[in-house]
């Protein structure tokens, strides 16, 4: 079925549809990642967000419920080159056309994502709208300006507090939207984890003495969340704290720091970060839109990205704090930056 893709900023893209038919709006981001594409669809993190992928065939391998992020999708849409109608892998259990229809969630193919993704480069990330029937170009405007991802961690977040057992270590890990791969990270190390929801209020957490609070990615502009910030400073030289991606925009916050929204953002796991502590490079997987970009007072830079050299990583000279912006708990890859859990937990050896 012919679908149309249609930029803020007036561009049109002209596509087949595929998935479930039914018009979606979402901010239009791009993931440069040549595997991991269910990953994405499940990462709580693109939240009201339409994906394009740049690799050209996605689907090859099928879909599987053992690698999901989260129990459900949580794209707005998803665009790319081609997809693969008859997935080869013995994992498979569906193919993504099913997926996507199982899941209410629009596909777009057959438009040139290069050309898209030199525009949300060139001009920066937009909102954008898949529509499958013809309408009048000032309906689209209305649709896109109406757009808001606002409350999308109130949308992501646990509703319930839930446990997993554990012998070691009790981290009490706040759901912004966490990938569960940072929950089998915590659970490989024998950690008790506790989940709580995002607006969980500092007492509550406080009230089962953790030996670590960990922060948890997630999606959407970390200046949104203003509550949080203020229940992160409660916290702060209380209990050691931990932190990846959102969460590690949200401890900047509440330290003082400031953040900013990047261009078209880091979306990948191809990216290049130094860890400036151990002077080596690590390739990491990366989702945010957002970064630091004022450290807080006695906090001190530990990793850099090596594309535009924004900080990556940071660490507190005066409390048990650490957090990162991109993620160590990635799958498929690379999984090179997992020592980064075992840092977290160093950091209950500091109080």
């Amino acid at each position: 079925m012919k679908a149309n893709l249609v930029l803020e900023n007036g561009i049109i893209f002209k596509g087949e549809a595929f998935g479930y038919l039914e018009d979606t709006v979402g901010e239009v981001v791009f993931n440069t990642g040549m595997t991991g594409y269910q990953e994405v669809l499940t990462d709580p993190s693109y939240f009201g967000q339409i994906v394009t992928m740049t690799y050209p065939l996605i689907g090859n391998y099928g879909i599987n419920l053992e690698d999901l992020e989260s129990k459900t999708p949580k794209v707005k849409g998803f665009i790319v080159k081609e997809y693969c109608k008859n997935p080869s892998n013995f994992r498979s259990e569906m193919n993504l056309d099913n997926y996507l229809k199982e899941n209410k969630i629009i596909g777009l193919e057959n438009i040139d994502t290069r050309a898209l993704t030199k525009v949300l480069r060139d001009k920066g990330t937009m909102k954008g709208i898949i529509i499958l029937n013809k309408i009048k170009k000032q309906e689209a405007e209305d649709r896109i300006k109406s757009f808001s991802n606002t409350y999308a961690v109130k949308n992501v977040t646990t509703k319930e507090k839930y446990v997993v057992e554990g012998s070691g270590k009790h981290v009490v890990l706040m759901d912004f939207g966490v990938k569960e791969n940072i929950i089998r990270c915590f659970k490989e190390r024998n950690c008790k984890i506790t989940v709580l929801p995002a607006y969980s209020k500092p007492e509550e957490i406080l009230n089962l003495n953790p030996d670590l609070i960990f922060l948890s990615n997630g999606p959407g502009d970390p200046e949104d969340l203003e509550e949080i910030i203020e229940n992160i400073k409660e916290l702060v030289g209380k209990k050691p704290i931990g932190g990846i991606c959102l969460g590690h925009q949200l401890l900047a916050l509440a330290l003082g720091g400031s953040t900013k929204k990047l261009k078209f953002g880091h979306r990948g796991c191809n990216h290049p970060v130094k860890d400036l502590e151990r002077n080596r490079v690590y390739i990491t997987s990366q989702n945010h839109g957002y970064v630091v970009e004022k450290l807080p007072e006695n906090m001190v830079v530990t990793h850099i990205s090596l594309n535009d050299q924004s900080i990556e990583g940071m660490r507190s000279t005066k409390y048990p704090i650490f957090s990162v912006q991109y993620h160590p708990e990635s799958n498929p890859g690379p999984r090179e930056n997992k020592y980064l859990f075992d840092e977290f937990l160093k950091l209950t050896k500091r109080v």
